[in-house]
């Protein structure tokens, strides 16, 4: 800055004292140019203070205000733990892909527009139930269904809810909690619960499920060994338009007797190919659970 202005200073004495007139002029015009430069770097430097103090207010003051208001909203008086609860409400991209050949052949009739019904029969720890559970998320997310039911046949109070204290949701909580565990690796339990109170999610027993047509739904069917022939027709039978069942279940656990067992009559049944309908067993060498599942399989001789 002093050297600019004490070159200033020379062009100025230069132009004065100069005999010549097309010497003094251009030291003139070298004068106006350096002091116009010089000029424009002062308010140049003024600017830019001015800038950056007023934009370290408004940070500021929007930093203040947020505070203010996070401390309104949240009991415990703090911003941080208003900003952890907005990050509880981000969702775990799903992302499925299969681990063997059957997983992919079940993942296959999942996708296929053309299959609205499809069977998983097999040993626990083969992805039964999650493929299901996973795929009806992603279906959800893009928008192809309006809603998620999950239903699962609770043997042991013999589809008498009543018993248990609770509503419905609670009542069925035990046997669809295997489901509900895969929903929550996607969504949170407070997601979940708000898309139950917004019938999102249905849970829907088979007891209650007579005469109902469910449209534009996808329907996870767990653990059908445990139905008896009639729940599973009567199942079967509530599909609507634009929607799909999937029925899980494994032959070799059944709670109600190989005899009274509605996956196993109608799979007997299912003795030819049919253009809506689906079906992969999976054997206890398409266990991905862990390898004890595995070699608990072979103990029992399964």
């Amino acid at each position: 800055m002093h050297t600019c202005a004490n070159y200033l200073i020379l062009l100025q004495t230069q132009a004065e004292h100069s005999s010549h007139c097309l010497n003094r002029l251009v030291y003139l015009m070298c004068f106006l140019i350096v002091q116009f430069l010089y000029s424009s770097y002062y308010y140049l430097v003024l600017f830019n203070k001015y800038f950056c103090r007023h934009i370290g207010r408004n940070q500021q003051t929007m930093e203040y205000y947020m505070a203010k208001r996070a401390r309104k909203q949240n009991s415990r008086n703090s911003f941080n733990d208003m900003v952890v609860e907005l990050q509880t409400y981000r969702k775990k991209k799903i992302t499925i892909l299969p681990r063997n050949v059957h997983q992919e052949d079940y993942i296959d009739l999942l996708t296929d527009p053309q299959k609205s019904i499809v069977f998983a029969t097999g040993p626990a720890g083969t992805g039964k139930t999650m493929l299901a559970v996973q795929m009806g998320i992603q279906k959800y997310d893009s928008g192809e269904i309006n809603k998620i039911v999950v239903t699962r046949p609770a043997v042991s109070v013999d589809e008498q809810h009543g018993f248990l204290p609770g509503d419905l949701k609670d009542k069925m909580a035990p046997w669809t909690r295997p489901i509900f565990d895969v929903l929550e690796e996607h969504w949170t339990p407070q997601q979940v619960e708000r898309m139950i109170e917004n019938k999102e999610i249905e849970i829907a027993p088979l007891a209650y499920m007579r005469g109902r047509t469910f449209k534009e739904c996808w329907i996870v069917a767990d653990e059908m060994q445990n139905a008896t022939p009639e729940q599973m027709k009567m199942l079967l039978t509530r599909i609507g338009t634009g929607s799909k069942i999937v029925v899980t279940g494994d032959l070799a656990q059944h709670d109600r007797g190989y005899q009274n067992n509605g996956l196993k009559d109608f799979t007997e049944r299912l003795t030819t190919n049919h253009h809506t309908i689906g079906c992969v067993h999976f054997t206890k060498q398409d266990v991905e659970r862990h390898p004890a599942v595995v070699d608990v399989l072979n103990i029992y001789g399964e």
